[in-house]
């Protein structure tokens, strides 16, 4: 299990497990000649694909940022994509249960990031994790609704409308801190609302003070290249933008990045290499150990 600390904090990758996309659509139009030096596809052009969740102990909270696929596909979906529903199991082997997560943050609104969010019961749909809320931006879920051509696939009401008719997910215009050394920004591209979650914190011993889960403006450690964008994107040159803005944030300040989709190496230090090309180094592990009790 990938664990380390940020000053106070501490961050686990809890996975989804992996589910399947296409490596033409992962690299949009990169020429799978040189995507393929990355990552090899499978006979059916397919890409086996990371689903990171990170939870974050703040001592004061339970933060869960992303909650995968989930466990509500549809039968012609899980052929296309599998349903791997591990989440659940990895937050408990974490040493953490659905009722002890005190809020939880969907980048966006994508099945695959949010899937988690609700669970079938019976007739009903229910907050998988009664005692949290939700966040997510406003024009993100207002962009679901419509349901256009270009994405209404990605959109999967049952994952959130139940939570807004409770009360549980808030909705949020623009960028916002929602705890202490947690804080929500928006980098379009991906969506034009896609939000990152930034965390800093100055505590503490090993000299990590900021760490950015970017989701989907940078999906795994193979798109580090800012031309390296996927077809999934609904503006690509605003992706581009995007992710020049974050590198020259995080390349200096030295932020540990955080990859949504990267089955292998889910974090790391964006570094400018020889001739400027970025590179990523990987983080010196935590050990994997039993929970911090919560404060009260």
């Amino acid at each position: 299990m990938h664990r380390t600390t940020l000053g106070d904090f501490e961050l686990t990758v809890v996975s989804d497990g992996t589910y399947f996309l296409d490596g033409g659509a992962f690299f949009g139009v990169v020429p799978k000649a040189m995507w393929s030096k990355k990552v090899m596809p499978d006979e059916q052009n397919r890409i086996e694909t990371g689903l990171n969740s990170l939870l974050v102990r703040t001592g004061e909270k339970n933060v869960l940022i992303e909650t995968g696929i989930g466990n509500k596909l549809s039968e012609r979906l899980v052929q296309i994509y599998t349903q791997p529903a591990k989440l659940l199991d990895n937050l408990h082997a974490a040493g953490v249960a659905p009722e002890e997560i005190d809020i939880v943050i969907n980048t966006h609104l994508h099945f695959d990031h949010c899937g988690w969010n609700t669970v079938r019961r019976g007739d009903q749909v229910v907050a998988t994790f009664p005692n949290a809320k939700y966040y997510v931006q406003k024009k993100e879920w207002e962009h679901g609704r419509l349901q256009l051509e270009r994405d209404a696939i990605s959109y999967m009401s049952p994952n959130y409308d139940p939570l807004l008719e409770t009360g549980q997910m808030v909705l949020l215009n623009g960028d916002q801190e929602i705890v202490p050394g947690i804080s929500v920004k928006v980098f379009p591209g991906h969506t034009a609302n896609m939000q990152a979650v930034i965390l800093e914190n100055g505590g503490g011993g090993n000299g990590q003070k900021k760490a950015c889960y970017i989701s989907d403006l940078i999906p795994t450690s193979n798109h580090l290249d800012v031309t390296w964008v996927m077809a999934f994107d609904l503006y690509p040159l605003e992706t581009i933008e995007s992710r020049k803005k974050y590198y020259a944030w995080a390349i200096p300040e030295r932020w540990l990045t955080v990859f949504t989709h990267d089955d292998a190496t889910p974090w790391g230090y964006v570094e400018r290499g020889e001739r400027g090309r970025l590179a990523l180094k990987e983080p010196t592990l935590g050990v994997a150990r039993a929970p911090r009790p919560r404060s009260s």
